[in-house]
């Protein structure tokens, strides 16, 4: 690989080309991702056997970088009764009431399951961050609070994949613009959007502090390229598969002795 993935800061996103394919062919690395994606399929089998670890994959990046799009291609071979997902919005007033993580740890996923949060508490070092709507001196203690929580849940049998989809300014627009142009699109487009690409220099900035704070040896983020999505896909299904053979789970032996058993 000519472009690092895995974050050791300190990094610098201009040095990160969002277009980026590993010199690989489209049709080739379709074939890989769909190969990886049966693999996943079977490895959650394992994981739900076994009961002993959840994989909870976080996606972030901006409006349009693929999110939906990442998890509905790179789980499509998995039970869907083994995937629990989160999409972060604006919090609820419920959940206003209390510190900021404690709505993502009520979605952490069960042992045996894949979880899938599209954003996460990353949104509290982000848009609170770009939007001013905390202090400095409130999102700045964050990062360590970040990594405090996610070494928590590592520690707990948590496999912790952290996925920034590296999106250029161009591609968003084209994206965008195709929401406005096919009217099957249309519901998709938000002109909230357009008021956040005005803030695209700052929310720059905010990821790859986000990426330097926070990239550690038990949660490290990765950097997807993302302006091809044939490419995304392969990446984030490469790094999960790695991470769940990592485990090296078996089958479980049966809690009873099976041999004297009989169907009539």
């Amino acid at each position: 690989m000519k472009q690092p993935l895995k974050v050791v800061p300190p990094v610098r996103l201009k040095d990160f080309d969002p277009g980026f394919c590993h010199d690989l062919d489209k049709d080739a690395a379709r074939e890989k991702t769909a190969k990886l994606c049966q693999r996943i399929g079977e490895l959650q089998e394992l994981l739900h056997a076994n009961a002993r670890h959840a994989v909870l994959i976080l996606l972030q990046g901006m409006d349009t970088s693929g999110k939906d799009g990442a998890a509905r291609h790179v789980l499509e071979c998995v039970n869907p009764a083994g995937v629990e997902t989160a999409n972060f919005k604006a919090p609820s007033a419920e959940e206003l009431a209390h510190d900021y993580l404690w709505r993502i740890h009520q979605r952490v996923p069960r042992y045996g399951n894949i979880g899938v949060f599209n954003r996460s508490h990353y949104e509290d070092v982000l848009i609170v961050r770009v939007m001013k709507l905390q202090p400095e001196r409130v999102w700045r203690k964050r990062y360590e609070q970040i990594n405090a929580f996610e070494k928590h849940l590592t520690e707990n049998r948590v496999i912790l994949l952290k996925f920034f989809l590296h999106l250029s300014k161009a591609e968003q627009a084209e994206r965008l613009q195709a929401r406005l142009d096919d009217a099957r699109k249309n519901w998709k487009f938000e002109t909230g959007d357009l008021a956040m690409r005005t803030h695209w220099p700052q929310f720059q900035r905010a990821y790859e502090d986000a990426l330097n704070c926070c990239s550690t040896p038990w949660a490290p983020w990765h950097i997807v390229p993302a302006d091809r999505k044939w490419c995304r896909d392969y990446v984030i299904a490469r790094a999960v598969v790695e991470a769940m053979e990592k485990l090296k789970l078996k089958w479980p032996k049966p809690r009873e002795d099976l041999s004297k058993i009989k169907i009539v």
